[in-house]
């Protein structure tokens, strides 16, 4: 799966998306996604499959299960595995659901 295909499967949640961050300041829900690092795996001293490590993060007002369970059907959905940590920004007075997916 490239980043444009992981773009377009977040968009079905009918969120706002960007990569890293909006130019301009949303009102929450919404989503941003970043390539944090790679996994890259290597053979034969170059890289034989690439592998980046996506974090997608769901800002919210507060706890919110619905929109959770929206985007969590979508990775369910298309096979894309999952971890997830979740804070409170106290600063932005905002939930920040991370859920962090390798793209091959």
């Amino acid at each position: 799966m490239t980043l444009e295909e992981l773009y377009i499967l977040l968009k079905s949640t009918g969120l706002p998306v960007a990569y890293s961050h909006f130019e301009e300041k949303k009102s929450p829900p919404y989503i941003t996604y970043l390539s944090v690092y790679s996994s890259n795996l290597y053979a034969d001293d170059k890289v034989y499959k690439k592998i980046d490590n996506i974090q997608i993060e769901l800002y919210t007002n507060k706890k919110d299960l619905v929109v959770e369970k929206i985007l969590e059907d979508i990775l369910d959905e298309n096979e894309i595995a999952y971890e997830t940590t979740e804070e409170w920004i106290n600063s932005e007075k905002l939930f920040q659901r991370i859920y962090e997916v390798r793209l091959i």
